[in-house]
């Protein structure tokens, strides 16, 4: 027989662990990170051709295991908004769409789930009454019926989506799921998130350069929407679409911060895509002369896995589920967009990707990345460098005035 005064004995204690996990919770919203150190590996594998697949990099311990936890690892809003000095909120907010691959059946109550544990307002999906800061979800034909489910996209939809909200925090999301990681289906989904009104478009996919991909361009070649894309993850080599002259090509960093949260040091991150293009012209706004094509990449963020961000899935991924701290360039794209979003101030005849070249000042509101290197070529296009470099392009965020 169990005795009331053992009863309420256990329920304390539970009483007690609770408030333990939600002290934790709070704790970490505000204090310096828990950040796991060790390997990392691809989250996604491409499934058609020509090799698509999201570029989120995972933690993992030294057999290959995901390392989940039941709380946060890895930099959340307070790091990255005080890192790259960014407000939460913006006074005329953009509508962010994210375009993966597959569904991602968890994803409304992973991000309130999200939200709660750093303390952010609540994020209601949108509805006939609801249609400013909100969530919703198509498929590629702007329906609700959506495709098949996948733990590899949907963990890099839980990265992407979580992010991009967690940077401008009154930003409509909109997820934009397409039938497979095909670019025909893919480009479906681009064009059906600009049809439901996106400022900003936020992608984490890519694959090596192909002869064709030209013929891909006429989707991204609009004005006034901000097409936003990962530079890749496999060091120096280009990847498309981050290759097209209408996108911004977001490369990735190392981002390190003092036990306040404020910037400390930001270099190349060695696994960052970058490259010159085979295949695409040169935009206007570029002039590096290394390079007599297109270069990639254009700005950058936070990349490194072992400086990635806090994500919560619980779908799961490798059989485990909960917190995640994942990185690649498929993180620093998010960031770009959502910094974007919060500016909100690309007009109906600017190109996006020209406007951080037209407004920038490296004192002021870009950080130009000074050391490391993804690879051997000789040139800046692999080496950060003074100015413009290929692994970083012009540099990280300083507050909006570069975008």
């Amino acid at each position: 027989m169990i005795h009331q005064h053992t009863k309420l004995k256990v329920s304390l204690l539970s009483i007690a662990s609770f408030i333990a996990i939600i002290g934790g919770f709070a704790a970490h919203a505000s204090a310096s990170p828990r950040l796991l150190h060790g390997d990392h590996h691809k989250v996604c594998t491409s499934d058609t051709a020509p090799g698509i697949h999201c570029f989120a990099q995972l933690v993992t311990d030294k057999s290959g295991t995901p390392a989940s936890s039941p709380l946060p690892a890895g930099y959340g809003p307070a790091q990255f908004h005080t890192a790259y000095q960014l407000p939460t909120t913006s006074s005329k907010p953009g509508t962010i769409a994210v375009v993966d691959a597959y569904d991602d059946p968890t994803i409304t109550t992973d991000l309130a789930t999200y939200d709660q544990t750093f303390g952010l307002p609540v994020f209601p999906n949108c509805s006939a009454t609801v249609t400013a800061a909100c969530l919703s979800k198509v498929n590629q034909n702007g329906g609700s019926t959506y495709p098949s489910r996948s733990s590899s996209w949907a963990l890099e939809t839980s990265l992407d989506v979580e992010t991009a909200h967690q940077i401008c925090q009154n930003c409509k999301i909109i997820l934009v799921e397409a039938s497979s990681a095909s670019y025909n289906n893919l480009m479906t989904a681009i064009d059906r998130a600009r049809l439901l009104g996106a400022t900003v478009i936020s992608n984490s996919y890519g694959s090596s350069e192909f002869s064709s991909e030209i013929s891909y361009d006429s989707h991204f070649n609009i004005p006034g929407v901000a097409f936003i894309f990962s530079s890749g993850d496999n060091g120096y080599g280009s990847s498309y679409p981050a290759a097209s002259p209408y996108v911004t090509s977001v490369g990735g960093t190392t981002l390190t911060l003092t036990a306040a949260n404020n910037w400390q040091t930001e270099t190349v991150w060695s696994g960052t895509g970058s490259g010159c293009s085979k295949y695409e012209s040169r935009p206007f706004f570029q002039t590096n002369s290394a390079c007599a094509n297109r270069t990639i990449a254009d700005v950058a963020a936070d990349a490194d896995p072992n400086t990635g961000a806090a994500v919560y899935d619980s779908y799961g991924y490798g059989g485990h589920r909960g917190w995640f701290q994942v990185g690649g360039t498929s993180l620093a794209a998010p960031i770009i967009a959502g910094t974007y979003g919060l500016a909100n101030d690309i007009t109906a005849t600017t190109y996006a990707n020209a406007v951080p070249y037209a407004n920038l000042n490296y004192s002021l509101n870009l950080r130009d990345i000074l050391t490391g290197t993804n690879g051997s070529c000789g040139t800046v296009i692999c080496t950060a460098d003074i100015g413009y470099d290929g692994p970083s392009g012009l540099g990280a965020p300083i507050g909006l005035g570069a975008f």
